[in-house]
């Protein structure tokens, strides 16, 4: 069972908090977490690229010259492919990308990040984020207390309009809460920071 020591805001030791071996010391399935991610990314895709097929460019109605005796490779319409102002062979068209995980894969993708983090000393435990009003530089200088690196995820155990937007205003961070946690985020992430309340969360749904 790992153990993790608990920082406040100012990044002093408060406390030890031992993590669940079913959440944050499982196996490190790094093909899982492949799925996961590019699943992710595919899910985000609009899928509204969208160019003309040589159907659907105006003009090309008359055939530019005769069949034969012209000297010229025969052509049936200036909007072939091979013209300039021509359609676009296979033209990509508007589509849906997204596609759903096995949801056990995902849960086995999510404890695999968790433990890596955990594995290479990327987790730490922050006591509390209280915020009395929007301050950026409050959060700023907490994460440069705890050591946080320059990407970061603040996993929060409740909505917290002020810390939310607060962590906005940082570049690199992306505040999160326990039910929209994914993945891609905590991969992506260098530094994971979690709220001791969020800990127990976690390991309430996802042990």
């Amino acid at each position: 069972m790992p153990s993790l020591s608990v920082v406040n805001m100012t990044g002093e030791n408060v406390g030890k908090i031992k993590l669940s071996d079913d959440v944050f010391a499982v196996e490190v399935n790094a093909v899982v977490m492949h799925m996961a991610v590019v699943n992710y990314l595919a899910n985000q895709r609009q899928g509204t690229q969208s160019t003309l097929t040589r159907t659907e460019v105006s003009g090309g109605g008359k055939k530019p010259w005769r069949q034969k005796g012209t000297g010229h490779a025969r052509q049936g319409s200036i909007r072939a492919p091979q013209w300039r102002h021509g359609g676009i062979v296979h033209a990509p068209k508007p589509r849906d990308y997204s596609y759903t995980l096995n949801k056990k894969v995902r849960r086995i993708a999510l404890k695999s990040a968790l433990s890596d983090k955990v594995a290479t000393k990327d987790l730490i435990v922050l006591d509390a984020l209280t915020l009395d009003s929007y301050s950026t530089k409050t959060v700023a200088d907490c994460l440069k207390a705890i050591g946080a690196k320059k990407k970061v995820l603040i996993v929060l155990p409740e909505n917290d309009a002020f810390a939310v937007r607060s962590i906005r205003n940082i570049a690199g961070a992306k505040a999160a809460q326990v039910n929209t946690i994914n993945t891609y985020d905590i991969v992506n992430a260098d530094t994971l920071v979690i709220v001791k309340d969020a800990v127990k969360m976690i390991e309430e749904v996802y042990a």
